[in-house]
């Protein structure tokens, strides 16, 4: 039956989007995903962070049922309740004075969205990125996205008046410092564009991921967060916070921003909003989106009553049942076992993250990235039941993005796969190296 699956999808489906794996699954509940065959497995990937609260959560599926049965589209022609209790429960957890909301299908539709929004507000031409950043595939998203060139490819010429500095990678310092004794050369980088390249005054935008996820699911110093935050307000420049992939709980608050201190002017979301249901949003406060004109912005499917509902019981059930906080006591443990298994095994060079947006970072003996050995890990771990995915620009960093609600058995038991298996490709690479 697998091989029937994906015989049939390889022949329909375009192979430009690329699966992360061959299993075919008929069913998924919470942590765990069950194939056409019956065997489950813990599901460690999340949809690619996105089913945050765990697949197919009662109250999402009892919220979307109810929806269904009521109102399946509106298009912009009516209101509808769902999506303004949406509204009501974002104004509610979003950082600052963000009140307002446009909701559309993606992240990279609502990352669009973000940039048009600024750059009407200010009347100003230029965005601001960073390198090793991915904000979508969009042509738009494209243009400000740089984790790895195979996304910006044959789509040449993108869109005009960008700008980019260095992320502040710590562990991969492109200056070559250490974070204890570093004078954050990142941050002077930053300054330099702006005082070579393009004045502040025509910036309309900095748009950055408050944790790199793509890039590899980067942690930044918070003196560089906070740089942003004040530089950007300084000069009358839109911080756009793309928390995507960090919002929603996945890193043990509702927002990485909070993490940080920092209050963003925009911020992106999608992937958790709605455990799975196709919705993203920005936001902003009324005073920033009552600049934006009727008609300067528009969706068909953005919004969709259905997926309002499930963000909605989305949100609740996050604050119900306190994942925020079950999600933040087990991550400490999580990290205090992933830097025992560090310590024995020098295949893993760093281990890095917030909450459940975790990543593991692979090299070899010369601490260069090494796919390779990632690759295996993964196919070893998927082999014992556990699903996982990667990411960096080099391929070589191992997501660990569970849901925020698993249990700790669950959890536990993934992180004992996931040992076994870099224990055995240890091995091997010391083998080989030896042979």
């Amino acid at each position: 039956m697998r091989i029937n699956v994906v015989k049939r999808a390889k022949k329909y489906l375009t192979p430009a989007l690329g699966w992360d794996t061959e299993l075919v699954v008929r069913r998924a509940r919470g942590a765990e995903v069950e194939t056409k065959t019956g065997r489950k497995y813990l599901d460690f990937s999340c949809g690619t962070a996105t089913t945050n609260i765990g697949h197919c959560h009662r109250k999402v599926v009892s919220a979307a049922k109810h929806q269904l049965n009521n109102l399946i589209h509106a298009g912009g022609v009516y209101y509808y309740d769902s999506i303004v209790k949406l509204c009501e429960e974002l104004k509610a957890i979003t950082p600052g004075a963000i009140d307002m909301f446009f909701f559309s299908n993606a992240g990279a539709e609502a990352v669009e969205g973000a940039m048009k929004l600024a750059k009407s507000v200010t009347h100003r031409p230029a965005v601001f990125c960073f390198r090793g950043a991915f904000h979508g595939r969009t042509l738009g998203c494209v243009s400000i996205t740089s984790s790895n060139v195979k996304y910006r490819k044959n789509y040449e010429p993108l869109l005009p008046s960008v700008y980019r500095a260095p992320f502040a990678y710590c562990y991969r310092c492109p200056y070559g410092q250490k974070r204890e004794t570093c004078s954050f050369e990142c941050i002077q980088f930053i300054r330099d564009v702006f005082k070579h390249e393009i004045d502040p005054s025509q910036t309309a935008a900095v748009i950055f991921e408050p944790i790199q996820g793509e890039g590899g699911y980067i942690v930044p110093p918070v003196e560089f967060v906070k740089f942003l935050r004040d530089f950007t307000k300084e000069h009358g420049i839109m911080l756009i916070a793309d928390e995507v992939q960090t919002g929603f709980g996945r890193t043990g608050e509702w927002f990485a921003c909070d993490h940080f201190g920092i209050e963003p002017d925009i911020i992106v979301m999608a992937k958790g909003i709605a455990s799975g249901f196709p919705l993203s949003g920005f936001g902003a406060s009324s005073k920033i989106m009552k600049q934006w004109t009727p008609g300067a912005h528009g969706t068909t499917f953005g919004g969709n009553p259905v997926s309002c509902a499930a963000a909605v019981a989305t949100i609740r059930a996050i604050r119900e049942e306190r994942m925020l906080e079950h999600c933040r006591e087990l991550s400490a443990e999580v990290f205090g076992r992933l830097r025992k298994i560090q310590n024995n095994h020098p295949l893993i060079g760093d281990v890095r993250g917030l909450g459940f947006m975790i990543g593991v970072e692979l090299i070899d003996s010369h601490g260069a990235p090494h796919p390779t050995a990632t690759a295996k890990v993964m196919e070893r771990c998927l082999e014992n039941g556990l699903i996982l995915i990667n990411c960096g620009t080099s391929g070589n960093v191992i997501r660990l993005i569970p849901p925020i609600n698993i249990s700790r058995e669950q959890l536990f038991r993934g992180l004992e796969i996931f040992e076994e298996a870099v224990q055995k490709v240890s091995q091997e690479e010391f083998e080989l190296a030896h042979a």
